[in-house]
């Protein structure tokens, strides 16, 4: 169809030339109880805004390999990492928690841009409005396409009497319980749900800014009673309703430009920042290709794989290269591996019919991950972002999968 050919031709153009994610929307509490890093772990995580690979790193695994087909995305994690470097905490707090610092071009060039590689400080260049206090945005935070759609609701938030007030009560409000009271008597879902965001939420443009490609879209539509509308609007009266605010710096940093000092990511906490800076950091390496292509260049085991929500983004239109990717991961993975992945559907149904290669065998790969179901769904309902549909925990056996597979000679 015309508008799905549209959607995609949006998507890519937005995708392959900007900065997308200025922050990771992946709730790494989770994943570390999940992961249960040793120091002798290896650690393949999709890049994004690197908050997570520097989260990770806090639990000190022998590496933290962080892979992204977008060199932006990479580009602001050796950003972070070299600040980490450079910069004092207090210096470097401005910047990244609250979104800018005013002195931020004379501290990029006399302290930050020679510890970057120089296809970085190409980026960084002509990018340093980024962080500018000057510019009409105010914060990093209302930068990239996420955070493009992040400003206009916070412009949204402002002309909408009452609505701006009640937000930043409840951000500071001492219980849910509160949170609830605010959100029902100020009329925070009345104010929020007008026609025209509900109509903005149902374009195309605006799921591309916000990353969300046409294949997770369409699983949302099949599988949510209302749609991508209703799901994005219980979602967010979930979180509004339901989930403790004074610790959620993902909607904090989202609703405000900013972080605060006591509602952040781990890496910009002052203890674990000098963690990083003495040594941590040193552990993480970023690449820019896909995970297939990585792990086949890998002279490494992996041991712990998180994977995100991308295979949403491959099944539907290059299943081949999704189980490429997997007999990739199965032939790079270390014994006991770990793998967590999310996805927008409430249930996944395209990654256990996979085929790939056991020992000469082609099996499906449903036969050689061992699911962690329960652990998964106590973990998910804990999840502060609120904005998946599911989240798997798999455990991948190689010796049992070798010795127990049962399939057809490839």
């Amino acid at each position: 169809m015309i508008t799905q050919w549209i959607g995609r031709r949006c998507f890519s153009a937005v995708h392959q030339r900007n900065l997308v994610y200025n922050t990771c929307w992946e709730d790494p509490r989770l994943d570390r109880q999940a992961l249960n890093l040793g120091e002798s772990d290896n650690v393949l995580v999709i890049t994004s805004a690197g908050c997570n690979a520097l989260d990770y790193a806090l639990d000190g695994p022998q590496n933290v390999f962080a892979v992204d087909m977008n060199p932006l995305q990479n580009a602001l994690l050796e950003l972070k990492m070299a600040a980490i470097s450079a910069l004092s905490f207090s210096e470097f707090f401005t910047v990244f928690g609250e979104g800018g610092n005013p002195d931020w071009r004379s501290m990029y060039f006399d302290a930050v841009r020679g510890r970057l590689d120089e296809k970085y400080q190409d980026i960084w260049d002509k990018r340093l409005d980024f962080f500018e206090k000057s510019h009409r945005r105010g914060s990093f935070y209302f930068r990239g396409t996420s955070g493009l759609f992040a400003w206009i609701i916070n412009a949204y938030m402002d002309r909408m009497p009452g609505l701006r007030d009640a937000v930043l009560d409840m951000l500071e409000a001492p219980s849910v319980e509160h949170q609830q009271e605010i959100f029902v008597t100020r009329g925070v879902s009345e104010l929020l749900w007008s026609k025209p965001l509900r109509w903005a939420l149902r374009r195309e443009s605006t799921m591309a800014m916000l990353g969300v490609p046409r294949s997770q879209r369409d699983q949302i539509q099949r599988g949510y009673p209302g749609g991508i509308t209703g799901f994005i609007q219980d979602r967010i009266e979930s979180v509004f309703r339901n989930v403790s605010l004074r610790d959620n710096y993902f909607w904090r940093v989202y609703l405000t430009g900013q972080y605060s000092s006591t509602c952040c990511p781990e890496y910009l906490k002052p203890a674990n920042f000098m963690l990083l800076k003495n040594g941590l950091a040193e552990r993480i390496s970023t690449h820019t290709t896909t995970v297939e292509g990585f792990l086949n260049r890998s002279e490494c085991e992996v041991s712990r794989f998180v994977l995100l929500d991308h295979m949403d983004w491959l099944y539907d239109r290059y299943p081949e290269k999704l189980a490429a990717e997997w007999q990739s991961i199965f032939d790079r993975a270390a014994e006991n591996s770990r793998i967590l992945w999310r996805s927008a559907a409430l249930e996944v149904d395209f990654v256990d019919p996979l085929r790939i290669k056991v020992d000469g065998l082609q099996v499906a790969l449903g036969e050689v991950l061992h699911y962690q179901s329960e652990l998964a769904e106590q973990l998910h309902q804990r999840d502060r972002v609120n904005t998946y549909g599911s989240f798997y925990i798999t455990d991948l056996h190689k010796h049992a999968a070798s010795t127990g597979a049962k399939g057809v000679a490839a």
